[in-house]
C-alpha cells in the first residue's frame, strides 16, 4: 500500500505541474477534469485566458471554493462576459450573486429569470435589482419589461398605472388575476386604466375583477349601464351595502335593484 502511494504521489505532482504550465490547446482539455485541485491548479496558469474560464462555467459540478476564486479574478479584471457566465453558474454562493447582479444588464438580469435551475431565492434577488432600477427605467424599457419580464415585474409596472403601459401589461400571459385585482382596487386607478381592464379580452368578464371595477370610485358611467343588468341578484345586493361608490354610482346600483324587484 504504502509502496502503491509512492508512485502515485510523482504522477500527482506531474499532474498539477502539466496544470501549471499547460498550453492554451492544452487547457482546453484539462478543463474537463472532475479534480478540484487540478482545476484550482489550472486558475495559476499563465496561458488561462477568458475564453478557458468561460468555457469552465459552463459545468454545472464546479465546487464552491473554484467559484469563489473566478469570483476573485472577476474583480480584478472587470470582464463583464465572465460576471454574466458566473451568475448562470448553479453553484455560485448566493451572497456572491447578489454582489454581482448589480453588474448585470437590466435585460440580462431578466433572461436569469427565466434560467433553467435557478432558484427561487436566485429569481428573487434578480427581480429585486429589476425592481431598484425600474424608476429610471426608460419608458421603451419598461415597454419591453412588460412585455418579457417575470409576473411580479409586470405587476409592479401595471402598479404605475401609466396608461402607455397598462395594456401591454394586460396582455401579459404572466400576469395574475390577484395583480389585476390589486391594481384595480388601488388609488392610482384611473377611469381611463379601468376602463382598460373592463375592456379586455381576458380580464372583462371576471366576476372578481367586475366588482372591484364597480366599487372604484373613479369607474365611469358606461360600465354600470353595462354590466349591472347582468349581475347576480345576491352581487348587486353587496354592492348597495356598500360605501365606496359616488353619489352617482350609487343611484345607479339603486336603480337597478328597484327595477329588479319591480319585475318579480
Amino acid at each position: 500500500m504504502e509502496r502503491r502511494e509512492a508512485q502515485l504521489q510523482p504522477d500527482r505532482i506531474r499532474a498539477l505541474q502539466q496544470a501549471l504550465t499547460a498550453t492554451p490547446e492544452e487547457l482546453f482539455q484539462l478543463l474537463l477534469t472532475p479534480d478540484p485541485e487540478i482545476l484550482q491548479a489550472l486558475l495559476k496558469n499563465p496561458q488561462l485566458t477568458e475564453d478557458h474560464l468561460l468555457a469552465l462555467l459552463k459545468r454545472r459540478d464546479l465546487p464552491e471554493s473554484l467559484l469563489r476564486t473566478i469570483h476573485l479574478r472577476c474583480a480584478d479584471t472587470h470582464s463583464h462576459r465572465l460576471v454574466v457566465a458566473l451568475v448562470k453558474n448553479p453553484n455560485l454562493p448566493s451572497v456572491l450573486l447578489r454582489s454581482l447582479l448589480p453588474q448585470l444588464r437590466l435585460f440580462e438580469l431578466v433572461d436569469l429569470c427565466f434560467l433553467p435551475g435557478f432558484t427561487p431565492d436566485q429569481r428573487l434577488a434578480a427581480e429585486r435589482t429589476i425592481r431598484q432600477r425600474l424608476p429610471t427605467t426608460p419608458l421603451g424599457n419598461k415597454m419591453a419589461l412588460a412585455r418579457r419580464a417575470t409576473a411580479p415585474i409586470v405587476a409592479e409596472i401595471l402598479r404605475e398605472a401609466d396608461a402607455r403601459l397598462v395594456g401591454i401589461c394586460l396582455d401579459s400571459p404572466r400576469l395574475t388575476e390577484a395583480a389585476v385585482f390589486q391594481f384595480v382596487n388601488s388609488p392610482q386607478a384611473t377611469a381611463a386604466t379601468l376602463s382598460m381592464v373592463a375592456r379586455h379580452q381576458r380580464w372583462k368578464n371576471r366576476p372578481n375583477l367586475q366588482q372591484a371595477i364597480l366599487k372604484n370610485r373613479q369607474t365611469p358611467a358606461i360600465w354600470f349601464t353595462l354590466w349591472l343588468p347582468k349581475l347576480p341578484l345576491a352581487t348587486l345586493n353587496r354592492l348597495v351595502a356598500g360605501r365606496q361608490q359616488t353619489p352617482a354610482q350609487k343611484r345607479a346600483l339603486e336603480e337597478e335593484l328597484k327595477r329588479r324587484r319591480s319585475t318579480r
